[in-house]
């Protein structure tokens, strides 16, 4: 574990940009200190080095944690399209440091223009992210909706929640026992019935949102009690074999 203020050390990120992503759900730490400091696990680090990889792609902290909490993201996937994308700016710099060292050398004005033309990479960071947040899982989901009543849907959130209030139950028992085990595969079940095809991969994403803080924490706690959320997330990492 680390404390908040060993992880700015380490990352350069700002002590006050962690408590920002920790409010807005986007990073929350593994645990706290009895002082009440901020302490961060190996999950959470790696959860942070993607997040300063969209960083660096200057995607805005909103559209990070759409991608990064979007039911089956694949890390592997989106680390090959950031690695591509970082190459093309890569590319990009290299030609404006040329041209500007051309000026330089020729001390005169050179009136070229598309060694500052960015379409090609526009136009891939537009389509990486229309991957990323629209996924087959969430095509699912979104079809499955459709074919619901308004009063379906409703039994179907509502049963949802029922399936947190009785993880509530049990946030003060083993997360291993057989009971936590049960109730984590009821979920899984469930998910894969009502929203779309939940594998262990995508279950494992889904407990490690459910406890980053944010609106999904909140309404499970609300749902089971204090607590309930980072049980859930627990006993999810552990049925994963995580």
């Amino acid at each position: 574990m680390m404390t908040v203020n060993e992880v700015s050390k380490l990352t350069g990120v700002s002590i006050r940009a962690l408590q920002y992503y920790d409010k807005i759900g986007l990073l929350s730490p593994a645990g706290y200190t009895e002082s009440g400091y901020r302490l961060y696990d190996d999950a959470a680090l790696e959860m942070l080095q993607q997040i300063l990889l969209f960083r660096e792609l200057e995607f805005p902290l909103k559209e990070i944690r759409k991608i990064i909490s979007s039911p089956d993201f694949d890390k592997k996937k989106a680390l090959e399209e950031q690695i591509t994308l970082l190459t093309m700016k890569k590319e990009h710099l290299e030609n404006l440091i040329g041209f500007a060292r051309e000026i330089q050398m020729k001390g005169e004005t050179t009136m070229d223009f598309s060694v500052f033309d960015t379409q090609k990479i526009d136009e891939y960071a537009k389509q990486a992210k229309q991957r990323w947040g629209k996924t087959d899982a969430y095509k699912e989901s979104v079809q499955k909706a459709a074919g619901r009543s308004k009063e379906e849907e409703k039994a179907v959130m509502e049963n949802f929640m029922q399936i947190f209030a009785d993880f509530g139950k049990l946030k003060d028992t083993d997360p291993r026992s057989a009971d936590a085990r049960s109730q984590v595969k009821i979920l899984q079940d469930y998910i894969t019935e009502h929203f779309y095809q939940c594998t262990d991969e995508i279950l494992d994403g889904l407990g490690q949102m459910y406890a980053a803080g944010g609106e999904f924490t909140e309404n499970i706690d609300r749902a089971g009690g204090a607590g309930t959320a980072q049980f859930t997330a627990e006993a999810i990492r552990i049925y994963c074999g995580k």
